[in-house]
């Protein structure tokens, strides 16, 4: 969640932006299939905090006249308050060269850090600050000035400029969104993209196909490949071609360049019919395709690579082959923007109990599903600045379609989460019992984190606000190695879609793993350019001897079914 950026009242420059809040896995899934009601409610930590404040009088009146007094400031027009940088809600010029609009924008900066001020002098404990601190934001974010049409200087322009035609446009596009799940602004032209034709074009073909998930190998491009070969097993809650995305912007076309042998699991969509697969169905799916995979290249290990959802399911199969002997079947594991520990994951987790949490399980299973355009407006109201507010003048006050961008049209190709694995990725996070050895099971084989002793790579963003790169970091020490810990430019996707190229693009390494990521952080050393780089040389280090590519896509018994994308990502 992106707070609106607030100028505390006795400093002059708008202060940095806090740290953003991020979703445990527990709340987020509870809050997709229940709704987020409960979070808008403070309650008893309302009281609490009306309560603390009211027993430091002091405080709350030093608050009040410096706010007072900064007021007044503004509107003598001696006030230095002015938004972060790079908040887009005041890019207009108007709000520094009109005297209306800087004022404006200058008294809701000053309201909305005497706001946030105060809810610090409440002291209150973790989860009740969180849960005040989330109806805190989002309050001050949706009375920004940008998000009415007559304190909004672009607005006003446009209305101008289109004789109101921006409004009614808008007014339409409103009407649209607000008429299906999951009720938010629409972020994408969704008409400039076509998976198979400009999205996922890697060349393969489809070698296995399950009830659960279709195995996509990709032709080699270059004169000899690397002898082991590397399986990536995406999240089950999108699709799995963020890995794939446009020319150039592709993993995996990256991969095979350089001479990796790709292997890519495309999750079926599922409805009620799949209601019982759970979090075993997944887990022995991974190791359906791993066998596959290991069987079409003739190689005694393989690579594998987890992202987000898919790197939790993909931890428990490498602890189940560590605790069965059978370890040596992966040369190595590589997890990106994955948490594996749900401690205190963020803002959500404040909100959820084991009521809520069964009244989600419940809803899921007699639907058969959880439904991933709700999971989609979970996300969306993390980051209500950017996700929705930004939006929502875009879209309804300006009258403007929506940017073609295929990062935002793969997070909108939303795909359901089957009833079973709901239900067994709430109880893994509420009682977090993945990072407790031997009290998850899956296989019948007890887990145990620890027991997980081949080379590892982690890949987190610093700006990630679903996965966020401390949660991230914590899995160095779950491991029983020393993980290669990569902390990327930008948020949960951008990451991962990190092709060479981005001038601006960065990521920090360490030869040590600290307890503390930001001691971590600390001594970290920067570097330009993407990981990917640096992940193709980890990876071609731990992937044997060159050797000529086949000629032929599958083997015996793995015969090319169909064309990559394949068919499974094109259900809806």
């Amino acid at each position: 969640m992106t707070v609106a950026t607030v100028e505390k009242p006795l400093k002059k420059r708008a202060s940095t932006p806090r740290k953003a809040s991020s979703p445990s896995l527990d709340a987020m899934l509870t809050e997709a299939a229940v709704g987020p009601r409960q979070r808008w409610v403070p309650g008893v930590a309302g009281l609490r905090a009306a309560v603390s404040l009211a027993g430091k009088p002091r405080r709350v009146a030093g608050r009040g006249g410096g706010l007072g007094a900064e007021l007044a400031r503004i509107a003598a027009g001696r006030s230095e308050v002015a938004p972060a940088k790079g908040d887009r809600r005041f890019k207009d010029p108007a709000w520094q060269g009109n005297p209306v609009f800087r004022r404006l924008g200058q008294s809701y900066l000053a309201v909305g850090g005497t706001l946030h001020n105060l809810l610090d002098d409440a002291e209150l404990e973790w989860d009740q600050e969180r849960r005040l601190r989330f109806t805190l934001d989002n309050l001050v974010d949706a009375l920004a000035p940008s998000n009415f049409p007559l304190t909004n200087p672009t607005v006003l322009k446009a209305l101008v400029d289109t004789g109101g035609a921006n409004l009614l446009a808008g007014g339409k596009q409103f009407a649209r969104d607000m008429a299906k799940p999951p009720r938010i602004p629409t972020m994408v032209d969704r008409t400039s993209f076509d998976v198979g034709d400009n999205l996922a074009m890697t060349p393969g073909a489809v070698v296995m196909r399950t009830p659960v998930f279709e195995l996509i190998q990709y032709w080699p491009q270059t004169k000899s490949v690397l002898e082991q070969p590397l399986l990536v097993v995406p999240p089950m809650i999108n699709k799995f071609y963020v890995t794939d995305l446009a020319p150039d912007r592709s993993l995996i076309e990256h991969l095979v360049k350089a001479g990796q042998q790709v292997f890519a699991i495309s999750w079926r969509n599922p409805d009620e019919r799949a209601a019982e697969w759970d979090l075993n169905t997944y887990a022995r799916a991974v190791i359906e395709a791993l066998d596959a995979t290991q069987k079409i290249t003739r190689a005694e290990k393989a690579h594998v690579l987890g992202l987000c959802a898919g790197g939790i399911v993909l931890s428990t199969v490498a602890a189940h082959l560590a605790a069965r002997g059978k370890q040596d079947r992966l040369a190595g594991l590589t997890l990106a923007v994955c948490v594996l520990d749900n401690e205190r994951a963020g803002t959500t987790s404040a909100f959820v109990d084991r009521r809520a949490a069964a009244m989600a399980v419940a809803d899921s299973a007699r639907r058969g599903y959880l439904d991933g355009r709700s999971l989609a407006g979970v996300f969306a109201w993390l980051r209500p600045s950017d996700l929705i507010w930004n939006y929502w003048v875009n879209n309804y006050l300006l009258g403007k379609a929506p940017p073609a961008f295929d990062i935002l049209y793969w997070n909108s190709d939303t795909t359901n989460m089957p009833a079973g694995l709901h239900r067994d990725f709430i109880g893994m996070s509420l009682d977090n019992t993945l990072i407790k050895p031997r009290r998850l099971t899956v296989l019948g084989t007890p887990l145990d984190l620890s027991k997980i002793s081949l080379d590892t790579y982690l890949v987190a963003g610093v700006a990630d606000h679903i996965t966020p790169w401390q949660n991230c970091y914590r899995s160095t020490q779950l491991l029983g190695s020393s993980p290669r810990f990569i902390l990327s430019t930008s948020g949960h996707i951008a990451a991962m879609v990190n092709p060479p190229g981005n001038e601006k693009a960065s990521y920090r390494t360490n030869a040590s793993n600290p307890v503390d990521a930001e001691d971590w952080l600390r001594q970290a050393t920067q570097h330009q350019g993407t990981w990917w780089n640096d992940w193709v040389a980890w990876l071609a280090e731990r992937s044997g001897a060159q050797k000529k590519p086949r000629r032929t896509l599958g083997s015996a018994g793995f015969q090319p079914l169909d064309d990559a994308p394949g068919t499974y990502v094109l259900n809806a």
